[in-house]
């Protein structure tokens, strides 16, 4: 989980029919679309030009954002960075398959990609360019940028679609965007209703590290601050954002900053030890204590298993949970 920075597809119905009938009728094959014309074509986010024989097939994925994008878009990745991590901290978009540990999310082990021999390696741009060389010269690769605290749903929306269009499944990425607006909308209206249009909100999550507690602020420049503003909600941190992420950094003290009438919100996961410092450590903290929202009760704990840097799977999952906590 330590970030603070921080698809295989099977051919369209179509492509599979002109590859079947081949054996029925032979004049399909003089119809049949040539391989050549089915090669896929795209930029990734490094600007590099990246070229497919065809919709990937053996996808590799480095980081959880990506991975979380090719199981929604219906592939299961062949390889996955830090797999006992997802597991733990994305049970909204679980692994279908078993797919081999391919090392850390920062150090993916070259030799493990190689040994999969995948058409394609999906790589954040969060890793460094060096070794994201080394996987080049595995397989191809596209590089996507895990977020943008500049646009973070427009980065989310982009991502899914570049990974569609290197697996041949758009069209699943048509309805996941569609069921995500319609989502969002229906947080918006049932927030709206219990009388919560422009209340003031602040998200977080926190770690207690050799008994110091540092605490993590979702500004609206993170995803999950920009999915709270769609729905209506007042982002009340006051702390600056990373560019990419939208995150901020501060301690107990700093929660004094936010209002008196402030919802409170956060994630932990009780796999991952020290991650839940609200109902650890700070319980019985003086300043943590005294704050008058947390005295007022209005502090939620959102389920384990939300990554808060998914994609519009886990942000639907976290829709429900804020209404859920919110209204009841």
């Amino acid at each position: 989980m330590r970030r603070l920075l921080l698809t295989a597809a099977a051919a369209t119905a179509a492509a599979l029919t002109l590859t079947a009938c081949g054996t029925t009728e032979p004049a399909a094959d003089a119809k049949a679309e040539p391989p050549a014309s089915r090669a896929v074509t795209l930029t990734d986010a490094s600007g590099a030009k990246v070229e497919l024989p065809g919709p990937a097939k053996k996808v590799v994925g480095t980081e959880w954002h990506e991975v979380e994008l090719l199981v929604s878009l219906g592939v299961d990745p062949v390889g996955v960075a830090d797999v006992k991590g997802y597991t733990t901290w994305d049970q909204a978009v679980p692994l279908k398959n078993e797919p081999k540990d391919i090392g850390t999310r920062g150090e993916p082990s070259m030799d493990t990609i190689a040994s999969l021999a995948p058409d394609l390696i999906v790589a954040s741009t969060d890793l460094p360019p060096a070794a994201v060389k080394q996987l080049r010269a595995v397989a191809p690769v596209v590089e996507v940028r895990s977020a943008d605290a500049a646009d973070p749903l427009g980065q989310m929306t982009e991502n899914l679609d570049l990974l569609a269009k290197a697996t041949g499944t758009t069209e699943r990425a048509e309805k996941i965007k569609k069921d995500f607006d319609t989502k969002l909308a229906e947080g918006r209206k049932a927030l709206a209703d219990a009388g919560l249009a422009g209340a003031k909100y602040a998200f977080a999550d926190g770690y207690d590290v050799s008994n110091q507690v540092s605490i993590r602020p979702y500004t609206s420049g993170s995803l999950i601050g920009a999915v709270n503003e769609k729905l209506g909600l007042k982002n009340d941190w006051k702390v600056k954002g990373d560019e990419a992420y939208g995150l901020g950094t501060t301690d107990v003290e700093g929660l004094t900053r936010l209002g008196d009438d402030v919802r409170f919100a956060y994630i932990g996961n009780d796999g991952d030890k020290g991650s839940t410092p609200f109902t650890g450590a700070l319980a019985k903290d003086k300043v943590w204590t005294s704050l008058p929202f947390v005295k007022k009760g209005n502090v939620h704990r959102l389920p384990d298993g939300i990554w808060m840097f998914g994609g519009p799977e886990s942000m639907s999952r976290y829709i429900d949970s804020v209404v859920s906590e919110l209204t009841k």
